[in-house]
């Protein structure tokens, strides 16, 4: 199966805190992805509320829920007694714990499970237990121990953090590195029994060779590259060319 796209909104949040004025609607243009073939919609909502809102959570729920009840909504953060509250309130389908300062611009590292093993076991057993389906941001650097210990949080999922890899798009020799050392740790995730999903600074023109690399690639969440891509093509179109590069066919 192709992998799915989850359209990430904190970019298209962040345009519309700028003023104090209601546009540009998160939840129309959560509407324009999901009609146009995204599967999910994420949302990254900070402490500081810097662009998604608290009060986003529940329209974007109602959204999925009344129009398109076979879309999944997907919350990443870090998690905060504020914000596995936050998840236990809106009820996402997916939750993807990120070892995130408040203070970071974006996530840039996945988490350290030498280190933190035992709090992401207990969390990942809270959020599992109300229903939700956990994912954890990781490095995508081909540790096969970091990904065993990630599986003994008995999470589903992990999102390799591909940050390293958008960063090579002028760089073709180093992409290829950093393709193959993504692939290598999803080859460990599969075989410790997790899915994969992927995410950060993933575009149209670096999408395919991942997805050709990790073929059971099961999501990826996109933010700043599609809203980018839709100043110039529109969100519809945006996210049919984002599913197309994912391997979809949508026209």
């Amino acid at each position: 199966m192709p992998a799915k796209l989850s359209v990430n909104l904190n970019a298209v949040a962040m345009l519309r805190n700028r003023r104090d004025l209601p546009w540009p609607d998160v939840a129309h243009f959560g509407r324009l992805a999901l009609g146009a073939g995204a599967s999910g919609l994420t949302v990254h909502p900070r402490p500081d509320q810097r662009h998604i809102r608290f009060s986003d959570l529940p329209v974007l729920r109602a959204l999925i829920d009344d129009e398109f009840p076979q879309a999944e909504f997907n919350i990443e953060g870090y998690p905060t007694e504020d914000f596995l509250l936050l998840c236990e309130e809106t009820q996402p389908e997916q939750v993807t714990l990120v070892p995130d300062d408040p203070a970071q611009a974006t996530s840039d590292h996945g988490w350290d499970f030498r280190k933190h093993a035992a709090f992401l076991k207990e969390t990942v057993a809270r959020l599992t237990s109300g229903g939700m389906r956990v994912s954890l941001f990781a490095d995508g650097d081909g540790d096969e121990e970091a990904v065993r210990l990630a599986a003994e949080t008995r999470a589903a999922r992990i999102e390799l953090y591909t940050g390293p890899y958008g960063g090579c798009y002028d760089n073709p020799e180093q992409a290829k590195i950093w393709i193959e050392k993504l692939g290598t740790t999803a080859d460990h995730a599969k075989a410790f029994g997790l899915q994969v999903n992927a995410g950060h600074d993933l575009t149209v023109a670096n999408l395919p060779a991942l997805v050709k690399r990790i073929p059971e690639l099961a999501e990826v969440s996109i933010g700043h590259g599609l809203t980018a891509d839709a100043l110039e093509y529109g969100m519809a179109e945006t996210v049919r060319r984002f599913c197309n590069a994912c391997g979809q066919a949508i026209s």
